[in-house]
């Protein structure tokens, strides 16, 4: 009899997610949950179908292509296990249930007991072992994580959902007549679904148009080029050792390159008995000339925790300013409009902790302080003089020009002088991240993350000019924000000192540019920090390329923007009334659906991640923040239910 009613059972409702990363598997958790609470725990509440999820991804679930376990083991998270969840918990504001579960740090203290059963690989025991709050995981120590998660969101499943892995690639999609969408895979099969979901993450991009000049250049005279690229996944192993190596980016992509191309090739940092690392040279390692925008690298991670409580935040950034400048109606402008608020948020962070946490060294009652400075605008005489009253010591002021560009106005007489500044720089660096005499930077951290929560759901809005927005929001405070508040572990930074001592590094300084030099068949770089200019027969770009659906590499993308499955977001500049693309999938923001290009959404076809319209910094979550990510994975899993339960 059961036999004959699971025969007669309609066919599931299908749905397709195109990237089984954590994206994918939170808004598998997502459906799970609401699921599970939309149909009754007992599940009496049936709908006339189930739900058959079929995740699509030529990397294993959980972890995805970024963060799946085959990579390297030289390559480290920059975040803390303590700040790394894929759970969400009661600061989440959503209609969906609260389905708790242990961040990267608990999962890490429970796996220790039996790391097999927590489907821990043996080669990472003596890492689990020794791992603390406060250390920074391998990314193959966070995959294992995240295919626990996903083993466990898919072991839970309820009554009527089931889940099925496709390890392989989608290559289109479809709109059939009746509504459903043929999923395209890249081996012949096909996937109907009644949803879609893409969750892509980052789009890889040929190079632009100022790339192919360097490109052909380097064809031309057998030289070696690496465009913008995501590090793990390209092949270094053409950039030979002993030679000159331009490199242009001093982030995370710097960061990962350092480490391949040094010790990933044989070479080894050794503790030093007066503290610090030194390091002892393969040989084969290039010889990295290395500059940026800025000049030096990102901050590193802050190596402790507030002494006291944190200051209350937001407070002069928040939710009723962004509406009363969106209800004046003028476009707005990043740097003229929000920057102000901004920037007053960032030091009402930092003063507030340096306030609490050190009062011998401010002059003012905290009280006197917090109205004037309530009542101040930023950046104005007054202010400076507040401060200035306020605060003796210069080095406890926030100077947010001199934190974003630390070289602009310096000039030296050479690589060697830069050299040394730069290291007094990191050095310095070093010391105040791990410090708590200096907690006032992390007041600021604070704030700054505060920040990001109100401004997100702002720019998404259409509310500020494109213009700005594409080159205030999504180029220089991206950049700002990652800058300070993503950078690597302290370690990495020890590291690069010590190869800078071993005269692996050097360091070229700000707006570096590198010329292509016709008569010598050679990169030149050079930097507006010193009149040095390096030659060389290699130029790596370190740094991930600027999302474009036009110029995409992955074929779904390709064929479903030609097909006009999807079009791409472009911003309008007001002031003269054209457009330019942003290069990310334009999105409804309110539920994730696709917009076509007549403007319509697509009923089916969702999209979420760092590169669609709903922008976010693609970093992972941290616990008890109210994350962006959790609300949307939340709010798209429950559209995709509803167009299963509103069926006759």
């Amino acid at each position: 009899m059961r036999d004959r009613e699971q025969a007669d059972a309609p066919e599931p409702f299908e749905v397709a997610v195109i990237g089984a990363g954590p994206r994918g598997v939170g808004v598998l958790e997502r459906l799970a949950a609401n699921l599970g609470e939309t149909l009754g725990e007992d599940g009496t509440r049936e709908p006339r179908r189930g739900i058959r999820v079929h995740l699509v991804d030529p990397h294993p679930p959980g972890g995805g292509r970024i963060w799946r376990y085959r990579q390297s083991p030289l390559l480290r998270m920059n975040s803390m296990p303590e700040d790394v969840t894929m759970y969400t918990d009661e600061t989440v504001v959503m209609d969906g249930p609260v389905r708790p579960g242990p961040s990267l740090h608990e999962w890490a203290a429970a796996a220790r007991a039996d790391p097999r059963h927590f489907g821990v690989p043996g080669e990472l025991d003596a890492e689990l072992a020794a791992l603390g709050a406060d250390g920074f995981p391998t990314r193959r120590l966070q995959s294992a994580y995240l295919d626990w998660v996903y083993r466990r969101v898919a072991d839970t499943l309820p009554s009527g959902m089931e889940v099925r892995i496709h390890t392989t690639r989608a290559v289109d999609i479809v709109d059939r007549a009746d509504g459903t969408q043929l999923v395209v895979l890249d081996h012949g099969a096909a996937v109907v679904a009644d949803a879609v979901l893409l969750t892509i993450g980052h789009i890889d991009a040929e190079p632009g148009a100022e790339f192919g000049e360097v490109a052909g250049f380097a064809r031309r005279h057998g030289l070696i080029h690496h465009p913008p690229g995501y590090t793990a996944d390209v092949d270094y192993s053409d950039v030979p050792g002993g030679e000159p190596a331009i490199v242009r980016g001093l982030g995370l992509a710097f960061v990962d390159l350092m480490l391949l191309l040094t010790e990933g090739r044989g070479g080894r940092f050794t503790e030093q008995p007066c503290g610090g690392l030194r390091y002892l040279p393969s040989g084969r390692e290039p010889l990295l000339y290395v500059g940026s925008g800025r000049g030096v690298p990102y901050h590193a991670k802050t190596g402790y925790r507030f002494p006291g409580e944190p200051p209350e935040l937001p407070r002069f950034f928040r939710g009723e300013t962004v509406d009363e400048l969106v209800r004046s109606g003028v476009p707005l402008d990043f740097h003229r409009d929000l920057w102000p608020h901004i920037a007053k948020e960032l030091a009402w962070g930092h003063y507030a902790e340096l306030f609490g946490a050190h009062p011998d060294r401010v002059r003012l009652p905290f009280e006197s302080f917090a109205r004037a400075f309530a009542e101040t605008e930023w950046d104005t005489p007054r202010m400076r003089a507040l401060v200035e009253r306020a605060v003796p010591a210069e080095s406890d002021r926030l100077d947010l020009r001199s934190l974003d560009r630390p070289l602009a106005g310096l000039r030296f007489s050479g690589i060697e002088e830069l050299g040394k500044h730069v290291r007094d720089y990191i050095e310095s660096d070093l010391s105040r991240r791990a410090d708590p005499h200096f907690s006032a930077d992390l007041g600021m951290f604070a704030a700054l993350l505060s920040v990001m929560g109100t401004l997100l759901p702002l720019v998404s809005t259409g509310a500020v000019d494109g213009r700005s927005m594409l080159t205030d929001v999504d180029r220089w405070w991206f950049g700002f924000f990652s800058y300070i508040a993503s950078g690597p572990p302290p370690r990495r930074l020890a590291e690069l000192l010590a190869l800078q001592e071993a005269g692996i590094v050097t360091f070229l300084g700000a707006d570096t540019r590198v010329d292509l030099v016709e008569e010598s068949g050679t990169f030149r770089a050079g930097s507006d920090s010193v009149p040095d200019t390096v030659d060389a027969a290699t130029l790596i770009e370190a740094r991930l390329p600027e999302p474009s659906l036009r110029r995409s590499v992955d074929p779904l993308l390709r064929h479903l923007l030609a097909g006009g499955g999807l079009t791409e977001e472009t911003l309008r500049y007001n002031g003269s009334g054209s457009t330019v693309p942003s290069g990310r999938i334009r999105t409804r923001v309110a539920d994730g659906r696709v917009v076509r290009p007549d403007g319509q959404v697509h009923p089916r076809r969702f999209a979420l991640g760092p590169h669609t319209t709903a922008r976010s910094p693609g970093a992972f979550t941290r616990p008890r923040t109210n994350a962006a990510s959790f609300r949307h994975n939340d709010r798209v899993a429950r559209e995709i239910l509803a167009l299963l339960l509103e069926e006759p």
